[in-house]
């Protein structure tokens, strides 16, 4: 069965639903969301926010259970490094300094009829 082009497909449904709940969850602990779904050639960015001072560039991982593995786990050393290739090339393109950068990740696990669950590593690279 073919899906329609224009209607999302259900992963990405499901990677938006939690990227909403990732900012909301960033917002209600005082930081700023300036940026979300920031692309380039190299890739996407799927949060950019201000705590103070800081640039913290956020990857979100959503899920609906674990039975392929904590979302956190699909965050590779690759992935890593083309998130700090995309945070400068973010920086770059701003005229706004930062005094630091810092990549965080969020884990939304959000299982069939129950609320969401909401996990934030900060310093994942700094």
């Amino acid at each position: 069965m073919r899906q329609n082009p224009a209607q999302p497909s259900r992963a990405a449904r499901l990677g938006k639903r939690g990227e909403d709940i990732a900012s909301d969850y960033l917002l209600s602990r005082g930081y700023e969301v300036i940026d979300r779904n920031w692309r380039c050639s190299a890739g996407e960015i799927d949060i950019v926010a201000r705590q103070d001072h800081s640039l913290v560039v956020v990857e979100v991982k959503a899920r609906s259970s674990l039975s392929a593995g904590h979302p956190f786990e699909a965050i590779t050393a690759v992935k890593l490094a083309r998130l700090r290739a995309l945070a400068g090339l973010w920086c770059a393109a701003q005229s706004e300094a930062f005094a630091s950068v810092r990549i965080d990740a969020i884990a939304v696990l959000m299982p069939g009829g129950r609320p969401a669950t909401v996990e934030h590593l900060t310093g994942v690279w700094r």
